[in-house]
């Protein structure tokens, strides 16, 4: 098992037992064991590309929705109909209703057949395999309330992008149907660690179709979407010792950003993707500064005399929230985003780390120690009311989707390491488990720019 959730401190790396020796008259021993990167590492956990969605919870206000069998679907790979319900069940605001008659995008549905089913809106659609080896994929959005055609769209891809049309698919009946942008096209990144192997990974939004971006004998962390979707920034152990890249994920190019003495963690975009806030304990004691995404000489942030770490800025880059045990034990705080006065936000329980910001500005997700478990919450930023969302006991490293409506998030589960989804009610989840061993690190991207 996983020890505890990652609280990326900037130390060096140096021999878990040894170091937690140093400093247990200082913190608790879960705190103490955070900074023990190898042995965070230690357990072996698949690579496994392939995931199982698991959906629970009840919602208030749900859509129903109808899914009729697209029509020569039996010849494509992917079961595009299935796909899509999956990826509109898991955004919790709609229910998936089976409807047995096949139909296409060109059949006018029988509207009445369809509401006595209870459903709001239908889907219909057809996948056609074309001379060339291509699929074409065609569909069609129903109001079964106003007896409306909300529109149709088609495509025609390879094999390969049939999941990526899925995904686009649910976009679409997502945004007509609650006029908001849908997020099932953007991407995850994780970490996971097959034997002697780490593995970053790039997927889907429901963690399928992984595509390995950097593979390494050494351990790879915190890794970080830029604001464009494009890049991602993480730590990589490669030089027996923390080292920040920058990667390039459609070219496989990579960059090195900071490699200063002592450690470089936690990497953290702005929201211009020009700059990242990191900790660097390159003069002693770990502290954030600010470099250049292209790297360069860093500016210093903070001048405590406690740790400084997990940096993360605001949707509008004007501040940047941390965590810093200055006050005796880690805690979530806020400060100008070019340095200044620290003004403490979390002040229930002794033990808050690893801060997310929604995309649109008015939640924080964060791990809190309640009794000795560690539990997700979700914080409404202009009220400072915080709430557990979940009812696991060792949750990390929440992740918000871009629409801000989602959190993805580390967690244990029947004794094994998973990764799972929850709306911020806590009432829909849906489990992203690899079929054997454990995950971990989420961050998921932006709206593809």
């Amino acid at each position: 098992m996983w020890l505890l959730p990652l609280w990326h401190f900037g130390t060096q790396v140096v021999h878990a037992m040894t170091f937690f020796r140093s400093i247990q008259t200082r913190f608790t021993a879960c705190f103490a064991a955070c900074f023990a990167w190898a042995l965070l590492f230690s357990v072996a956990f698949s690579a496994h590309a392939q995931f199982r969605v698991e959906v629970s919870g009840v919602g208030l206000t749900q859509v129903p929705i109808a899914f009729a069998p697209f029509r020569g679907e039996d010849s494509s790979p992917q079961r595009i109909a299935s796909i899509v319900q999956a990826d509109l069940e898991r955004s919790g605001q709609f229910r998936g209703l089976a409807s047995n008659r096949s139909l296409d995008e060109n059949d006018r549905p029988d509207i009445s057949a369809i509401r006595q089913l209870g459903a709001d809106a239908l889907l219909t659609g057809s996948v056609s395999r074309l001379a060339d080896g291509r699929f074409e994929v065609r569909i069609r959005l129903w109001d079964t309330v106003r007896s409306q055609d909300l529109g149709a769209m088609s495509y025609m891809v390879v094999a390969s992008d049939l999941r990526l049309v899925a995904h686009r698919i649910s976009d679409f009946v997502y945004e007509k149907l609650t006029g908001e942008r849908g997020i099932f096209s953007t991407r995850i990144a994780y970490v996971t660690k097959a034997g002697g192997r780490y593995n970053l990974w790039v997927a889907d939004s429901d963690g399928e179709n992984a595509q390995s971006a950097l593979a390494s004998p050494e351990p790879i962390i915190s890794p970080s979407w830029s604001p464009k979707g494009a890049q991602l920034a993480y730590v990589s152990f490669e030089a027996r010792k923390p080292v920040v890249y920058v990667h390039d994920v459609f070219s496989g190019k990579r960059r090195l950003v900071a490699n200063f003495r002592g450690s470089n963690s936690a990497p953290s975009w702005s929201p211009d993707g020009k700059t990242l806030a990191l900790t660097l304990s390159r003069d002693g004691g770990s502290q954030l500064f600010l470099i250049d995404a292209n790297g360069g000489e860093p500016r210093r942030l903070t001048q405590s005399a406690g740790i400084d770490t997990e940096p993360v800025f605001s949707p509008d880059g004007t501040a940047i929230y941390f965590v810093s045990d200055r006050g005796g034990s880690p805690q979530i705080y806020r400060m100008p985003a070019q340095g200044g006065p620290a003004n403490r936000v979390t002040f229930n329980g002794s033990y808050n780390i690893s801060p997310a910001l929604s995309p649109d500005g008015r939640w924080m997700a964060y791990i809190s120690r309640v009794g000795g478990a560690f539990k997700l919450h979700v914080m409404d930023l202009n009220s400072g009311n915080a709430t557990a969302i979940t009812d696991t006991s060792k949750d990390e490293r929440p992740s918000f989707a871009a629409n801000s409506r989602l959190i993805v998030y580390a967690t244990q589960m029947e004794g094994r390491e998973a990764l799972s989804t929850t709306t911020l009610d806590g009432r829909i989840k849906a489990r992203l488990s690899g079929q054997s061993g454990d995950i971990r690190e989420p961050h998921w991207g932006p709206y593809f720019k």
